[in-house]
């Protein structure tokens, strides 16, 4: 399976630049799953946890973020938090 390129940048520097098998993103609306080839989608996000796959059934990593907008597009995912923690 392809991987997805995951990006994570807060105003002050880029966190991560990587690809990954999964990202969980802490919708507004809900949490959403985001894999390879995910259709275009644009979202705000809440105060709480993304959760990193490295690969297919790995233990995710927890990345806590606060406020921001998630987009999914062609070249991945990127994620633009207020703060990271």
């Amino acid at each position: 399976m392809a991987n997805l390129h995951f990006e994570l940048v807060t105003p002050e520097k880029l966190v991560r630049s990587e690809d990954v098998y999964m990202v969980v993103v802490p919708g507004t609306e809900g949490d959403m799953g985001v894999l390879a080839d995910h259709a275009p989608v644009m979202s705000t996000i809440r105060d709480a946890d993304l959760l990193v796959y490295a690969s297919e059934g790995a233990t995710p990593e927890t990345i806590s973020v606060q406020g921001g907008f998630a987009q999914v597009d062609e070249k991945g995912l990127t994620v633009l938090a207020e703060a990271v923690s």
